[in-house]
């Protein structure tokens, strides 16, 4: 994705919410910057499960990390069981981003990566730009100039290696 001209790389996994992932959730958390927390609007369970997730990501991943709540299968809306208000609600409560996809009709999804990337991509350049301005202001204490000229000229001088 390109941002500020920048092309900007994501390596993203998919766990799907199987349970088979939950014994390797340390190394999937380990370093990750953003997380992608996916329901079907259509099935209960799985927003309720999104607390259980959003907690394994609060005790495993950094502090710092970006999360959006995402529901999906917005085309369904005619069986859906999650009202939109119910999920932003949470989101809200638990400072997380929110909108709703179809990934079948492609709707929002690109928005939905686009939007996490770009916030990413903005936290990483603040403590960047944090860094680099911590390190030009505080930069190497400055030292004191000695100036060897000063020394007494009647100081014994040998020749290396003289007899």
């Amino acid at each position: 994705m390109q941002v500020e001209g920048k092309t900007v790389k994501a390596q993203i996994w998919d766990t799907a919410g199987q349970e088979r992932y939950r014994a390797i959730t340390s190394a999937y958390y380990r370093g990750a910057v953003g997380a992608l927390l996916v329901y079907d609007i259509t099935k209960r369970q799985t927003f309720d499960n999104v607390q259980r997730w959003l907690r394994e990501l609060r005790d495993h991943a950094d502090s710092n990390i970006v999360i959006m709540l995402a529901g999906n299968k917005s085309d369904l809306n005619h069986l859906r069981s999650v009202s939109a208000e119910d999920a932003q609600m949470l989101a809200e409560k638990e400072c997380l981003s929110f909108l709703e996809t179809s990934a079948l009709e492609a709707s929002n999804v690109e928005k939905a990566f686009q939007t996490i990337l770009l916030d990413i991509y903005q936290i990483i350049s603040k403590k960047a730009l944090a860094a680099q301005e911590a390190a030009t202001s505080t930069g190497l204490p400055q030292g004191t100039t000695i100036n060897i000229g000063n020394f007494p000229s009647n100081i014994n001088k040998k020749a290396c290696c003289s007899n």
